[in-house]
C-alpha cells in the first residue's frame, strides 16, 4: 500500500518526503508487532536489546559503557534499563573489583531461558515481513538502507 492510501493524503510528496513517510511508518508497524510479541513477558524492546548484548558477551561482563554503545537506540537510559531487568532477575550488576567506579553486568540464566523462549517467535516475526521480498531484493533494501543514512 502507498504511504499516500495510508495516511490518506491528498499531497503530491516529493520522492525524499515519501522515503521518509515509509521509513517512520515501517518502522511504527514492526515496532508495535514486535512489542506485541514482548508484551506478555513484560519487557520493552529496549531491555530485549540490553539482554541480547548482554548475551553476544559470551559469559564476560559489560559495562555500562559498553552496553549503552552497543544499544540501537542511543538516546535509552541504560542504568535505567538495567535497573529493570535487575528485578527481574534476568541480569545481576556487580562493581568490578579492579575499578570500583565500574559497574559490570551480566546475564542470567533466567534472561538466556527468556531469549531463548522469545527466538521462534521473534524469527517469525522477522519472516513474517520478508516474505515479500526475494533474498536479493533484502540484500538490495540493506544496501540501500545503509547508504540512504550515511550522511
Amino acid at each position: 500500500m502507498k504511504i499516500e492510501e495510508v495516511l490518506k493524503s491528498t499531497i503530491d510528496y516529493s520522492e525524499s518526503t515519501r522515503v521518509i513517510l515509509n521509513i517512520m511508518y515501517t518502522e511504527i508497524v514492526l515496532s508495535e508487532n514486535f512489542n506485541e510479541i514482548l508484551k506478555p513477558y513484560d519487557i520493552s524492546g529496549e531491555q530485549y536489546n540490553v539482554l541480547r548484548i548482554l548475551r553476544g558477551q559470551k559469559g564476560k561482563p559489560a559495562n555500562m559503557c559498553v552496553i549503552q554503545e552497543r544499544m540501537l537506540a542511543k538516546t535509552s537510559n541504560t542504568t535505567r534499563l538495567v535497573d529493570k531487568l535487575l528485578l527481574k532477575e534476568l541480569v545481576t550488576r556487580n562493581v568490578c573489583p579492579h575499578n570500583r567506579r565500574k559497574i559490570e553486568v551480566l546475564i542470567t540464566e533466567k534472561g538466556l531461558s527468556l531469549l531463548k523462549e522469545l527466538e521462534p517467535q521473534l524469527k517469525e516475526h522477522e519472516e513474517s515481513f520478508a516474505k515479500n521480498l526475494a533474498s536479493e531484493e533484502l540484500q538490495q533494501l540493506n544496501y540501500l538502507l545503509e547508504k540512504y543514512r550515511t550522511k
